[in-house]
């Protein structure tokens, strides 16, 4: 730990070691246990700030869909997604999943987070709402990992359909995963996507080892040039305090994506 950070929470769920500290700046970091990687990293006064780079990239999956009424983020960590779409999109209704009832104790308790008309969240497994869900939800985002990965019934063809079936037609699914350099399944990730949905966008964080898949359930053509000015036009419209289109290190078709082997994920 740095100098001058502090603990402020350290507890064990059912499910994780929850880690909460503080900084001297009054950034707060959520991690599973002390080696896990961070899970958020949040000012508890100010939902519009997003510090990681993955977290300030993934809004740019929005230029797919410019008028989403309904999201759903599977993974609430310290809520900090959650807090920035409900301040940015007041006619946003958000439905937030988390297995773990400790880390929903620690978001609201210490980082802001709280639920109201707007924002719901439900204590259950993702995939299990997922597949009992309803459906119609414009945007839904999968940002789920235990202590170092995503788990892996998160990660199947299985699960990957329902989540299609839980889209509109028009929908767009924004998936926070690690790269090739530190994930030995990304090639079987990214194939297993690619056979989910009709069209699969990857789009680069400039931080090592992250990236963002962006999953349809149709074919929708878009260039670098319209997506990083579709994504200043949301971040000016919006008011982000960031320029959207600059916080993306690159953007392409996953077909174009180079593979070495790799294989379907399923059940």
């Amino acid at each position: 730990m740095s100098n001058g950070e502090k603990i402020l929470v350290s507890r064990h769920s059912a499910f994780n070691e929850i880690l909460l500290t503080e900084d001297e700046s009054g950034l707060r970091t959520l991690s599973f246990g002390s080696d896990g990687a961070f899970q958020s990293v949040l000012k508890a006064g100010d939902p519009r700030h997003l510090a990681l780079p993955y977290a300030r990239v993934l809004p740019a999956c929005l230029a797919f869909h410019l008028n989403p009424l309904h999201m759903l983020i599977v993974g609430l960590g310290g809520g900090t997604l959650p807090r920035f779409f409900h301040s940015h999109f007041p006619e946003m209704m958000i439905d937030v999943v988390e297995i773990d009832q400790g880390v929903v104790d620690v978001a609201k308790e210490y980082c802001g987070f709280a639920e109201d008309a707007r924002m719901r969240v439900h204590v259950e497994d993702g995939r299990d709402f997922i597949e009992g869900s309803e459906g119609g939800y414009d945007v839904i985002i999968l940002d789920s990992f235990d202590t170092n990965s995503i788990p892996r019934h998160l990660a199947t063809l299985e699960f990957l359909r329902g989540v299609r079936n839980a889209l509109a037609p028009v929908g767009i699914v924004a998936a926070n995963v690690w790269g090739q350099a530190i994930n030995p399944l990304y090639a079987d990730m990214l194939l297993t996507y690619r056979a989910a949905f009709e069209d699969v966008y990857i789009l680069d964080v400039p931080a090592p080892g992250t990236k963002i898949f962006g999953a349809l359930p149709r074919r929708q053509a878009m260039t670098r040039d319209e997506l990083i000015q579709r994504a200043r036009e949301i971040s000016r419209h919006r008011g982000f305090d960031y320029e959207l289109g600059d916080a993306i290190a690159g953007f392409r078709n996953a077909d174009l994506e180079t593979l070495r082997g790799g294989s379907v994920l399923r059940d």
